[in-house]
C-alpha cells in the first residue's frame, strides 16, 4: 500500500504536511500537519488592548486586515463599545475588496494548476481559443494575435529554463482533462489577475493607508479621516475612485473569473462527488448592516449546517467551541484529553514528535502544531462553501439566485455543493454576491458624508480608567478561508489571556481525543490516486480549501531569546 507524502504542500501560506493512505487505488486514511510552532497568543499576553490589533493582523502575512479588524471586535465587545456607522461601512469595504481580491488569487494564482496543464497550451491553436473565450464572455482581450502573444511569451519562459513556479508542476498528469486551448486561455487570464490584483487592492491604500497590514483601525472605529471638503481626508474624489476599483472588480469577476470556473468545472464533473468530508458546516456570519451585536442584520448569516442537510440551519453559540490537544504538541494544565473554549485556552507548546527529517509522522500520537477546534464536539468545516450553504439554506434571496444559477449551468443539484469543485463554485457566488454588498457601502458611505454626518471613532471608553477591572470579549469576522475568531480577557486594564482560531486551525487541524478526523483528513478520504508518486489529486482537494496555515503556526521562541540579528552597516 503506497504511503503518500506532501511535504511542505505549495501554493500556500505556510508549512504543511499531508501524509496519505492509499488502497485500491484510492485514499484510504489522511494526516494533516502543521509543522511550525504557533506563538502569537504569548506575544499578546500583558500588552495593552488597545494595541492588540496591530499585533494580530502579523498573524498573517496575506490576510492582514482580517486579524486587526476581529481583533479590534473582541476588545470593543469586552469593553462594550459601539462604533458608528461609518466606521463600520468603511471595515466593510475593506473587508469586501480584500475578499473579492483574495477569492480570484485563489483560484489564479494558488488553484488553477491543479486542473490546468500549462505544458499543454504551447499546443493551443490562438484561433480556436479566442472562439472558446468568444463562447464563455464578451470580455475584450479575447482576440486570436492576443493569445498568439500569450503563447509566444510562454514559449520564451519554457525556453529560458527559467520555469519559476511551473517548474515543479505534475504536467502531462493523467488527471488533467482540459483541451489544449482551454489551458491557454487559463494561462492568459493567471497573468491578467496579477495585474488586475494589484489595481483593486489600491482600495487598502486609501481607506487603510497602506497594504498589507492597513493602519487606521481603532478600538471604537477607524482613524481614516472623512470630510467631502477636505483634500487629504476621504473626500468625494477619493469616492470616486473607489468606485472605479469596484468597476473594476466587477468586470474581472463577472467576464473572466466566474465563466472561467463554470468552464473548468465542466470538464470535471466527477469532482463534484468527491472531497466533501463530514458535511458539517459552520459560519459564524458577519458583515453587518447594524450592530455586530445583532446576528439579524448580517448579509453573512450566522448558523450551522449539519450532515449536509440543507433544510435548516442550527443556531450557533461561540461558548460551545471547544479545542483539542490530543494530537497537538502542546500541553494542558488538565491533561491531553481535557478541551477548552478559548477564554479558558492555554498555549503551552511541548514537542514531542519525531527528530526533524523523519519518514513519516506519529499517527498514533501527537503529529501537528495545529490544534483540533470543534463544536459541541463536533468536526465543523469553514470557509466560503461553509457561507454560501448557510446562506442557502437559511433563504438569503441574492445567494440563492446566484447558486441555483451556477447549478443550473452546471447541470448539477444543490448536494453537488458539497465537494472539492464546490468549494470552487462557492467562492465565485460569493464574489458576485459581496460585489452588489460593496457598492452598497460605498453608496452609504457617500450619503453619509453629503449628509454630514462624518462620525468615526467612539471615544467614550477609550481610557482604561472607564474600564471594569476584569472583561472578556470575542471578535468574530468571516475571512476569505473562513470564520475567524478573536477572544480576549483584560485584567487591570492589560490581556491577561488571548486565543485566535483561525480558519485553517478549523481546517486543517488533525484528529481529536475521540479520533474524529479534521476536515482535510476526512474530506481526502475516497479521493482517487492515479500515480502515488504524483498525487495531483490530493492537493486539488486541499486547495480546494485554500490553505493558510501561516495564520494557523507561527515560528516564535516562546522563552523570548534571540534567534537571529540582522545588522546595517
Amino acid at each position: 500500500m503506497p504511503n503518500v507524502i506532501i511535504d511542505p504542500v505549495t501554493r500556500i501560506e505556510g508549512h504543511l504536511r499531508i501524509e496519505a493512505k492509499v488502497e485500491g487505488g484510492q485514499v484510504a486514511e489522511a494526516w494533516s500537519s502543521g509543522t511550525m510552532f504557533r506563538g502569537m497568543e504569548l506575544i499578546l499576553r500583558g500588552r495593552d488592548p488597545r494595541e492588540a490589533w496591530i499585533w494580530a493582523q502579523r498573524i498573517c502575512g496575506v490576510c492582514t486586515t482580517v486579524h486587526a479588524l476581529a481583533s479590534v471586535r473582541a476588545v470593543e465587545d469586552a469593553l462594550r463599545i459601539e462604533i458608528p456607522p461609518n466606521a463600520r461601512l468603511i471595515r466593510s469595504l475593506m473587508a469586501g475588496a480584500q475578499q473579492i481580491q483574495d477569492h480570484v488569487v485563489h483560484f489564479y494564482h494558488l488553484h488553477a494548476l491543479d486542473w490546468v496543464d500549462v505544458t499543454s497550451a504551447l499546443r493551443a491553436d490562438p484561433a480556436a481559443t479566442a472562439r472558446l473565450a468568444a463562447s464563455l464572455s464578451d470580455w475584450p482581450k479575447s482576440s486570436a494575435g492576443y493569445f498568439r502573444q500569450v503563447r509566444e511569451r510562454l514559449e520564451r519562459v519554457v525556453a529560458s529554463g527559467q520555469l519559476s513556479l511551473f517548474a515543479s508542476g505534475y504536467w502531462g498528469h493523467p488527471a488533467y482533462r482540459l483541451p489544449p486551448e482551454a489551458n491557454l486561455l487559463a494561462v492568459a487570464h493567471y497573468l491578467e489577475a496579477l495585474d488586475w490584483q494589484r489595481d483593486v487592492i489600491r482600495v487598502h491604500a486609501v481607506l487603510g493607508g497602506k497594504n498589507p497590514h492597513p493602519q487606521t483601525y481603532l478600538v471604537g472605529g477607524m482613524a481614516t479621516a472623512i470630510d467631502p471638503n477636505e483634500p487629504e481626508a476621504l473626500n468625494l474624489e477619493r469616492i470616486g475612485f473607489i468606485a472605479e476599483r469596484i468597476q473594476a472588480m466587477r468586470a474581472f469577476v463577472e467576464q473572466v473569473y466566474i465563466p472561467d470556473v463554470k468552464a473548468v468545472a465542466g470538464f470535471y464533473p466527477d469532482w463534484f462527488a468527491l472531497g466533501a468530508g463530514h458535511r458539517n458546516y459552520l459560519a459564524y456570519g458577519g458583515l453587518p448592516r447594524g450592530s455586530i451585536g445583532d446576528p439579524s442584520t448580517f448579509d453573512f448569516p450566522r448558523g450551522i449546517v449539519l450532515g449536509g442537510d440543507l433544510a435548516t440551519v442550527h443556531p450557533l453559540d461561540q461558548a460551545r467551541i471547544t479545542e483539542s490537544i490530543a494530537r497537538s504538541y502542546y500541553d494542558y494544565s488538565g491533561g491531553d484529553a481535557e478541551v477548552r473554549h478559548p477564554w479558558d485556552g492555554e498555549t503551552t507548546p511541548h514537542y514531542t514528535g519525531p527528530t526533524p527529517p523523519y519518514t513519516e509522522l506519529q499517527r498514533d500520537a501527537k503529529y501537528s502544531w495545529l490544534k483540533a477546534p470543534r463544536y459541541e464536539g463536533k468536526v465543523m468545516e469553514v470557509g466560503p462553501l461553509a457561507r454560501m450553504l448557510v446562506a442557502y439554506a437559511g433563504g438569503v434571496p441574492r445567494v440563492r439566485e446566484l447558486v441555483d444559477g451556477v447549478l443550473q449551468d452546471l447541470g448539477a443539484q444543490p448536494a453537488a455543493l458539497l465537494s472539492t469543485l464546490g468549494r470552487v463554485a462557492a467562492r465565485a457566488v460569493e464574489t458576485a454576491y459581496l460585489l452588489d454588498l460593496m457598492d452598497g457601502w460605498l453608496d452609504g458611505l457617500a450619503h453619509n458624508m453629503m449628509s454630514g454626518d462624518l462620525r468615526i471613532h467612539d471615544g467614550s471608553r477609550w481610557e482604561p480608567s472607564t474600564w471594569p477591572a476584569e472583561a472578556e470579549g470575542w471578535g468574530a469576522h468571516e475571512a476569505p478561508r473562513g470564520s475567524l475568531g478573536h477572544w480576549v480577557r483584560i485584567e487591570a486594564g492589560r490581556i491577561a489571556g488571548y486565543q485566535a482560531i483561525v480558519p485553517s486551525t478549523w481546517n486543517a487541524g488533525p484528529r481529536d481525543a475521540a479520533g474524529q478526523p479534521g476536515p482535510f483528513e476526512a474530506a481526502l478520504a475516497g479521493t482517487p490516486v492515479a500515480e502515488p508518486e504524483r498525487p495531483l489529486e490530493l492537493l486539488r482537494t486541499i486547495h480546494s480549501f485554500d490553505p493558510c496555515v501561516a495564520c494557523a503556526v507561527h515560528v516564535v521562541d516562546a522563552r523570548g531569546r534571540e534567534r537571529v540579528r540582522v545588522e546595517v552597516a
